[in-house]
């Protein structure tokens, strides 16, 4: 019972199946039944299922056929009706083939005159749309005629501007015609071109600024020496008025004591003299003396071009190679100050072209390449400046380019470049200008002490007298009671002399000036160098003096009285260097002069060599005396040596009575005299009483009151 249960079960579900399937296939499109049917054939009852497929077709063929015969009548109602309407159709077919031969007939010309209007509005449409072609075409064209003639006018900048607008905006718009094909195949070429000829004015640009660096940095220099005197202008307003006297108002002083006694001064050529023709005079700058339009035009259109870089090493490249040649001194700079001005000129204008660069370009250059370049231009400048300024012999000169140094260094500064190496080089440069002044004041001493009578200078009016007192500094209460004619006790070179030595230190303030040192390191180089002057130039000069063969015992006594007022004078000295620095002798290391012990050394010298001078001349004395020992004639008359003897002690002792006795070593020199005059007396009577007899003695009594006459 179970199986049979079973199989019903089973025999259910397949009908039930293919019922489904059946409904499938009815409802489902013949493109899609595939998959349907393999289900079929799937399972193991097709048979089954064709059975029953081909009962459901039976079924529907029956209801066709009943549906067939229910509307068969109202067919062949219809068939009828289509017979009778043909017929009709006929006529009107007729009807309307012949209206429309006659239409046709009619409207021939009207089709002609539409053929024609045809053609019209087609060429009326070619012509518009040739004429938008052209319109958009235009600017293209308008563009690229004044991109040539951009190139023709040498207009670089605006003709790339040009180029990128044709390039980018107007090109895209026709980029199908062949002529734009052409052009943008030219693109490139007429790039390279603009690039290459900017370039070509870059490389103009770099030759004539090279040329034009001299002008260029005169002009700047110029510049920073007209602000030096508006600064100085101003700084010397407050001033007027003050108590203690200007470093001007002293060398006013000083000028117009030395103006009659002093030989002439080689006149200043530097650069402070040029000041004075165009004070009033704009300079112009160096944006107006060179156009940077190269620069900029090349600079940016190598950025357009994506180029920047190559042509900032380019640029910088060539710099350097122009720096190198600038700092290379001429072989001759160092004989007149033109040179040095020329090669200050051209490397203040080299570098016054690279900050001009630096502030309008952006990176061009920047401060770490240029601090470069000065930092190589400073070593070469200061290794050139010290060769050929050693050089240098004249003082003026080497103050000359002091001058100018200064003038190049504060140039510089103005520009933002650290100067400080180039006065550190200064203090460098002003030793050797102390050793040239020293030499050429050897000179102005020997000329001095050579050309002097060593006689007590005569005054005949109170003009006279007034003209020696304002060129040195004496005072003598007696003397100016006496009448006149009379004299000073001191010899001409003494007031020379003097006027001599605060002209060196006139000199020497004169290198001190705008080198930026305190009061204090201005009085110590002048209190150095001075006593330099002293103790070596002027001291050697009167030793010189001293031990010439041919000098007489009244030179010898002068040059000891002017060394005694010149020692005298150094206090004054003392008071002039202090007026001119402002720096009190009481501050703590001030140098104090040497000028006292220089002229008694050389006082001392001429002492010694008076000394030398009578011992050599009594010596001679006794050994050119030809005096008869042996002699027995009594007379009452001394000898002849005796005689001789006395008057050369009696003219000495003459000249001797100029000295001022109240000095100690002058003193001695009388002592010094009159024991060497007694000693030679005692030695004559010894040999007198030793080779004669006892009448000799009344010959002793004459020589002795000659003695005492004496």
């Amino acid at each position: 019972m179970e199986r049979v249960k079973m199989a019903e079960a089973e025999s259910l579900e397949t009908a039930a199946e293919h019922e489904r399937i059946l409904r499938e296939i009815e409802s489902t499109d013949t493109a899609c039944i595939g998959p349907t049917l393999r289900s079929v054939y799937d399972g193991e009852e097709h048979g089954r299922f064709m059975e029953k497929l081909e009962t459901r077709i039976r079924n529907h063929d029956r209801e066709i056929e009943k549906m067939c015969n229910f509307h068969y009548q109202g067919f062949v109602d219809s068939i009828t009706e289509l017979l009778k309407v043909r017929g009709e159709a006929q006529k009107l077919k007729n009807q309307v083939t012949d209206t429309n031969r006659k239409l046709q007939h009619e409207g021939k010309e009207l089709v002609i005159a539409m053929e024609e209007l045809k053609q019209c509005r087609l060429q009326q449409r070619n012509i518009s749309a040739t004429v938008d072609k052209l319109m958009l075409c235009l600017p293209v064209l308008e563009m690229y005629s004044k991109l040539r003639d951009q190139m023709k006018t040498k207009r670089h900048y605006p003709a790339l501007k040009t180029l990128e607008h044709l390039e980018h905006t107007y090109l895209p718009q026709v980029s199908h015609y062949r002529f734009c094909k052409v052009m943008v195949d030219n693109i490139p070429k007429l790039r390279e071109e603009i690039k290459d000829v900017s370039m070509s004015d870059l490389k103009d640009f770099l030759e004539s600024i090279r040329k034009h660096s001299d002008k260029i940095g005169e002009t700047a220099m110029k510049q920073a020496q007209q602000q030096r005197n508006l600064d100085n202008i101003i700084l010397q307003q407050p001033r007027i008025g003050s108590k203690r006297k200007s470093k001007k108002e002293a060398y006013t002083i000083f000028d117009t004591e030395i103006e009659s006694t002093s030989p002439k001064s080689e006149q200043d050529s530097g650069i402070l003299d040029v000041e004075d023709e165009e004070d009033d005079e704009e300079v112009p700058g160096a944006q107006d003396l060179v156009d940077f339009s190269p620069v900029y035009r090349c600079l940016h259109i190598y950025s357009v071009l994506g180029a920047r870089e190559t042509f900032e090493n380019y640029y910088r490249k060539q710099r350097r190679k122009q720096a190198r040649l600038v700092l290379q001194p001429p072989s001759n700079m160092h004989e007149t100050l033109d040179g040095y001005r020329k090669y200050f000129n051209q490397i203040v204008g080299f570098f016054v072209v690279e900050d001009h660069i630096l502030h309008t370009t952006q990176g061009l250059v920047n401060r770490a390449y240029i601090d470069e370049l000065w930092e190589m231009a400073l070593s070469k400048t200061i290794a050139a400046l010290r060769t050929h300024s050693s050089y240098c012999s004249d003082p003026n000169l080497v103050l000359d380019l002091k001058n100018l140094i200064v003038l190049f260094a504060d140039t510089l500064q103005v520009y933002g470049f650290p100067v400080n190496q180039l006065f550190d080089m200064l203090l460098e440069i002003r030793d050797q200008y102390s050793e040239t002044l020293l030499k050429k004041w050897s000179g102005i001493f020997r000329n001095i002490l050579d050309s002097d009578n060593y006689s007590p200078i005569p005054v005949t009016s109170e003009e006279m007298y007034k003209k020696v007192i304002g060129q040195f500094p004496f005072q003598d209460a007696e003397l100016e009671k006496q009448p006149f004619p009379k004299k000073f006790p001191f010899s001409e070179f003494v007031p020379k002399v003097y006027n001599q030595i605060k002209e060196f230190i006139y000199a020497c303030l004169k290198f001190s000036e705008d080198l930026h040192l305190s009061s204090t390191e201005v009085d110590d180089m002048i209190r150095k160098s001075t006593n330099l002057l002293l103790t070596r130039t002027l001291s050697n000069s009167l030793q010189n003096v001293i031990k010439r063969k041919n000098i007489g015992l009244t030179e010898l006594v002068q040059i000891i009285i002017n060394t005694t007022h010149l020692e005298k004078s150094c206090k004054y000295l003392e008071e002039f260097i202090t007026n001119i620095t402002n720096v009190l002798p009481e501050t703590v290391h001030t140098t104090k002069l040497y000028g006292t012990t220089t002229f008694k050394d050389a006082r001392h010298a001429a002492e010694e060599e008076i000394y030398t001078n009578l011992n050599q001349k009594i010596d001679q004395f006794l050994q050119l005396a030809d005096y008869d020992w042996m002699t027995g004639d009594l007379g009452s008359k001394a000898s002849d040596y005796l005689v001789d003897l006395i008057a050369f002690l009696r003219s000495t002792f003459a000249v001797f009575t100029h000295l001022p006795v109240h000095t100690f070593s002058t003193c001695g020199v009388v002592i010094f005299v009159i024991g060497l005059y007694c000693k030679y007396l005692i030695e004559g009577i010894f040999f007198i009483f030793v080779y004669s007899e006892v009448p000799l003695l009344p010959k002793y009594y004459t020589v002795t009151s000659q003695c005492r006459f004496s």
